[in-house]
Parts: C-alpha cells; structure tokens; sequence
C-alpha cells in the first residue's frame, strides 16, 4: 500500500520518519532487553556453577547476532538497492520479528536441554541478519526523504528511535522490579519485555506498509543487480573500511552506555537494578536530545568539526570518567559520567550517521553504508559488553571498559582525519547543501 500523494509536504513528513524509524525501535528494545536481563538469561539457558562462565556464554550469544550483520548487509543491502527502500524495510522487519518471538517463547535449559540455548542463539543470527541492513535501509531513506541542507538532522531521527526504544525498556523494567520478586524475575518475568515486542510486530508491520517509494530512488532508472552491487563494494573498499573504523566509535560507545550499563552497574558497582535502570533512562533521553541538535549543527558547520572534536574527547575523558566512577560508586556519580558519555555519543553520532550516508556511492548507497555499520558493530560494538567484562576479569580494574571507548574514539578521530584530508570525502558546506562524495 503506498503512502498518500502530499507525504514528501510539511509535517507529512515527520509521519514518514515515525513508519520508517518503527522498526529501529523493535531492534533496540530487543537489544536493549538481552542485555539488562542478561544475568536472567543466563541462569535460564547457559546454568553453570562459575557465574563468570555463565554470563559470559549469555554475552557471547548476544554477540553472535553481530556476526551475522555484514551478511545481512551484503545481501539484503543489494536487495534493497535492487528492489526499493521501502520493500526492503518491510522484509527486515518480518526477519527481525521472527528473531523476536523465537527468544521471547522458547523453554529453558531445564525444559528443552540444549535445544533452548540453540533456538536462542538462532533467534539471535536472525535478528543479527536483519539488522545488518536495518540502520543502513532507514538511514539512506531519511537521507533521500530530507530537504536540501537538512540531511543531518533527519538521519539523527534513526538514532533517535532507539532512544526511545530504550527509555521504553527501561521504563518496562523499573515496573517489573517494583511488582515482581526477584524469584518471579528469574523464573518468567524477564520474558514480559519480549512478549511486549511481539505484540508489537503486527503494529509496526502496519505503519511501515504505509511508506511510499523515496523519489530519489524513484528518479533512477538503472538498479543495479545483486552481483554489480557486490563488485561495486570491493572496488569502494577503502571507502567501506574507512566508514568501519568512523562507526567503531560510535557504536562502541552505544553498546557502552546502554546495553553494558544495567549489568556494569548491578555486577560491578553493586547498585541496584533501580538505580541502573534510572540512569539507563536518563542516557536515553540525552541522546535523544543531543542526536537531532548535533545533527542539525552539521548541516549549518559541516560534518567534520563535530566529528573531530567529540571523537578526539572520547579519546582523552572515557577512561578518566570511569576511573573516578569505579573510586566513587554512587547514583549521583553514575548518573553524572552516564551523562557526560552520552553527550560524547549523541554528539558524535549525529554527524557521524549523515556522513556515512555522504560518502558512500549512490548506487550502492545501502549496502555500502550497512556494509561499513555492521562490520563495525559485529567487530567492536556488538562485543562491547563482552570484551568489558573480560577486560575487568583479567586485568582486575573495574574502569579497564574505560579504556575500550577510548579505542573506540581513536578509531573514530583516525577515520575521519583519513576520509576528509584524504580526498576520499568532502564535508557539506555551511549552507547544509550536500556535495556528492566519491571515493
């Protein structure tokens, strides 16, 4: 069903970015779930009598979603690309949904044996697959349904859903925590939240059929087939690799402060779920703040002072941050770090997600921006919690996670010195009107 004729006028479009950021909102709340209840999860389906050992197993199925990403981008990228955004969008959907009601209904280990921690890690690579070319499809459709010089600021709104996903959740479980026992939590509540968004899919299904075509892809007449799509990636490597290590710091920091927080708060600094979840809340709405102010902010100074200054103060505050949270463990410090971290991330990435649309060629403009994010997520963020919780195992500093988002921005200030001095991108001029990039 395509979307009314006056959907590309006035506030038309704000509805336009509500349906096609619809599904963001799943993933994240999905994601978001795994990893607060990750201890719950754990004693469910991966039981051992090493606690280490058994959140570990949990966070390694959470990773291996990631894996599948840079598949799922290959080749629903190239189907999307081929086909239409907006077709694309409804297929990942329908993926990602099955991935949901898998991990939201199977048994546990006690019930089913092996089978269930199976079926959740197969759950799991179905979610990773869709995602793989979830960011990329919603942002280059927000980057062709923008008007000139606006780009920044409608491309933050794919963050911005997962904001909301995650202050969704969050709420969610502040509300199970004060009407469950902790026994009740154990044994089923953790499930709710994912029953929550399989009640969901049939919503979302319905906003996102209503999108129409984006014109800019309506207005080209030649669609590359799978295979060009493939070639065309491995003539544009630098430019996907480039793009990897600018996402690296981005999606670094996210997993960081997001799903990493909950556990790092409960198992590391002994604060109580409570407390954890209210200052997840508040990252969430920090982010959904600063994303569409710096967004905005790119499109007026360009792309690129945003992105050096907030890569390179990642750089030289993350491990600082957390070394003075470690020493004072606390809400009000937890909270004030959280805080400060969210506005390195929300800074950053609301310049950083537009660019990566920018720099990448037209034709390939889906699979190579989901090529570039997932190998990014599958390689650093989706393994954030974890390499953090194995960086505090084995080095016995409980800020060592500190040290993983310095890398991370690193990666990002490296990135984005290369892709701008190097001719490999050029940055939007102040007026926002966007130069094509080319490698």
């Amino acid at each position: 069903m395509a979307g009314h004729p006056d959907e590309d006028q006035g506030g038309s479009k704000a509805a336009a970015v509500l349906r096609v950021t619809s599904g963001n909102f799943l993933e994240m709340f999905d994601f978001f779930a795994f990893g607060f209840y990750a201890s719950y999860i754990a004693k469910a389906f991966f039981p051992s009598e090493n606690e280490f050992a058994s959140l570990m197993l949990t966070f390694m199925t959470f990773g291996a979603g990631f894996l599948m990403r840079p598949l799922g981008a290959v080749l629903l990228g190239a189907y999307v690309d081929r086909v239409g955004r907006r077709q694309g969008l409804i297929v990942t959907l329908a993926i990602m949904a099955a991935g949901t009601v898998l991990i939201a209904l199977v048994p546990d280990y006690a019930t089913l044996g092996l089978l269930a921690p199976a079926l959740v890690l197969i759950g799991r690579l179905l979610q990773g697959f869709s995602a793989g070319v979830e960011l990329g499809g919603v942002s280059v459709y927000l980057a062709e349904l923008a008007p000139p010089g606006r780009q920044g600021f409608y491309v933050a709104w794919q963050s911005g859903s997962q904001q909301v996903a995650i202050m969704a959740a969050a709420a969610i479980g502040y509300a199970l925590n004060r009407l469950l026992m902790p026994a009740e939590m154990g044994a089923w509540g953790w499930r709710i939240p994912f029953l929550i968004g399989c009640l969901l899919v049939p919503f979302l299904f319905y906003i996102r059929r209503s999108l129409q075509e984006t014109p800019a892809f309506r207005a080209r007449k030649v669609h590359p087939p799978v295979g060009e799509v493939v070639r065309s990636l491995g003539r544009n490597w630098r430019i996907v690799g480039l793009g990897m290590l600018m996402v690296a710091m981005t999606t670094i920091a996210f997993y960081a402060i997001t799903v990493y927080t909950p556990t790092f708060g409960k198992s590391v600094l002994r604060l109580s779920d409570t407390d954890s979840l209210v200052v997840t809340f508040c990252v969430a709405v920090s982010n959904l703040f600063w994303l569409p102010v710096m967004g905005a902010l790119s499109d007026r100074v360009g792309r690129r002072p945003i992105l050096l200054l907030f890569s390179g103060l990642t750089l030289v505050t993350a491990y600082p941050a957390l070394a003075w949270l470690v020493a004072h463990p606390s809400f009000e410090t937890m909270l004030a770090v959280l805080l400060w971290l969210s506005f390195l991330y929300g800074s950053y990435n609301g310049a950083m997600v537009v660019a990566l649309t920018e720099i990448v060629p037209v034709e390939v403009r889906t699979a190579g921006f989901s090529l570039a994010y997932s190998l990014a997520t599958a390689i650093f963020g989706g393994m954030t919690p974890l390499i953090a919780t194995w960086l505090i195992e084995a080095s016995g500093n409980r800020a060592a996670p500190g040290l993983w988002m310095a890398f991370g921005g690193a990666c990002g200030l490296v990135a984005t010195l290369v892709l701008y001095r190097g001719g490999a991108a050029r940055d939007v001029p102040a007026t926002g009107a966007v130069r094509s990039a080319r490698p």
